[in-house]
């Protein structure tokens, strides 16, 4: 009994733990710090195994020196022999012979004749490579009175150095894989999102495209009657703002046709539609510069609908009283449509994420306004579509550049 309510005591307690750390690391988490793990052991298992090599090789350096010495001062030519066959058998490990002053004397293995022959400076540059490498070189005693040496340094081996590498190519190669599959997961996922978009509004468009019909339907028998003469043409005015809502929402997902338009025409259009459906103490000012008559290549209900937006935002965040200034101005090849308001403006760590789907500061919306905007402005148009600055204490500009057409450049 005891044993199976211990038993039952630590499989709630593994579970705990469990779901505890489930809650903290998401399996992308535990994925990220499986690779670490994995990367840092193979990191630190190759230097050890560089590190033996090592040892390894300034034996067999040690090997060649002293066959070396054997082949100098050695009179029996079997001993002779299996010198030269020991200090033959170094292919791999570079030596470079010098004085007891670290003067190079001219002899050395395993390196390029070809770079020494081409620059003088060469020899010195590995000796002092080699030096870096390894500073205790080993000592060959030439004779005792006088007391004359060669010293012996040596490098790398070109296994020794491939072994060296290895995690860190590894490691670069992980690295790009990984930024390959992000970069691939983030693009499926923005397509994922821009045909949810698009599915929504086209849906949209559908839903909204029958009852519209319907009041169409309903308002020529209005017409017909007298007593209703009064609110037929209001009653007008709102199903065709239906209709290019439902137009608008339409065109989500589909490259719309763009035809030559004038902006400012376009935008003093919305100023006036905004200017009736908002506060008395808000005021409205366009500056255009003389640009009435440019003419730029638009999707006339996708433009309006950008400023529909970008105004909308601009009275929620002035509360009813204040000013929205837009201003129309050329640089050289592009125009650029400044959107200032004096309301509340936007936190600095906002600004980022204010394009974001779902991003809003209001208790009711959506928050798609400008992340539509944005795609309408640089898919669509070719533009851009950001902000410029931000201050609590001023209110927001937006800015909006367009390109304009060649044909338009004398205009």
């Amino acid at each position: 009994m005891s044993s199976s309510f211990g038993g039952c005591f630590i499989f709630s307690t593994m579970a705990y733990f469990s779901r505890m750390i489930g809650h903290l690391f998401n399996w992308k988490t535990i994925l990220f710090i499986i690779a670490i793990f994995i990367v840092s052991g193979t990191i630190v298992y190759s230097q050890y195994v560089a590190k033996q090599i090592a040892i390894k090789e300034r034996k067999n350096v040690e090997a060649w020196v002293e066959a070396e010495r054997t082949i100098l001062n050695s009179d029996n030519v079997s001993n002779i022999n299996l010198a030269s066959k020991i200090s033959s058998e170094n292919k791999e490990i570079p030596i470079i012979e010098t004085d007891e002053k670290d003067n190079p004397t001219g002899n050395f293995i395993n390196l390029d004749t070809a770079f020494i022959q081409s620059d003088s400076t060469y020899l010195k540059k590995k000796l002092a490579e080699f030096i870096a490498f390894n500073k205790e070189p080993i000592i060959l005693v030439l004779n005792q009175n006088p007391y004359t040496i060669n010293k012996y340094y040596y490098g790398e081996s070109k296994l020794l150095k491939e072994v060296k590498w290895y995690p860190f190519v590894q490691l670069l190669v992980v690295a790009l894989f990984v930024l390959i599959a992000f970069i691939a997961l983030q693009t499926q996922y923005k397509s994922s999102q821009n045909q949810l978009w698009a599915s929504m509004a086209k849906e949209t468009a559908h839903q909204l495209g029958t009852p519209v019909s319907s009041l169409e339907g309903w308002l020529e028998i209005l017409k017909e009657k007298k007593e209703t003469a009064t609110i037929v043409p209001e009653i007008a005015k709102d199903i065709d703002r239906l209709q290019l809502i439902t137009d608008r929402f339409g065109k989500i997902g589909s490259t719309p046709s763009l035809h030559p338009q004038p902006p400012v025409i376009r935008v003093l259009q919305v100023v006036n539609y905004m200017k009736k459906r908002s506060s008395e103490q808000i005021v409205f000012t366009v500056d255009h510069d003389h640009l009435e008559q440019l003419e730029i290549n638009l999707s006339p209900t996708l433009f309006e609908w950008v400023f529909e937006n970008l105004i909308k935002n601009a009275l929620d965040a002035m509360d009813g009283q204040g000013a929205i200034h837009i201003n129309f101005k050329r640089q050289e090849n592009d125009l650029v449509i400044l959107v200032t308001d004096t309301g509340k403006g936007i936190p600095s760590n906002q600004i980022k994420h204010v394009f974001k789907a779902g991003y809003t500061t209001k208790k009711r919306g959506w928050g798609i306004g400008l992340s539509l905007s944005k795609r309408i402005i640089e898919q669509y148009h070719n533009g851009k579509l950001f902000v410029k600055w931000s201050d609590p204490s001023k209110g927001t500009c937006f800015s909006i550049i367009l390109p304009i057409p060649s044909s338009q450049d004398q205009a």
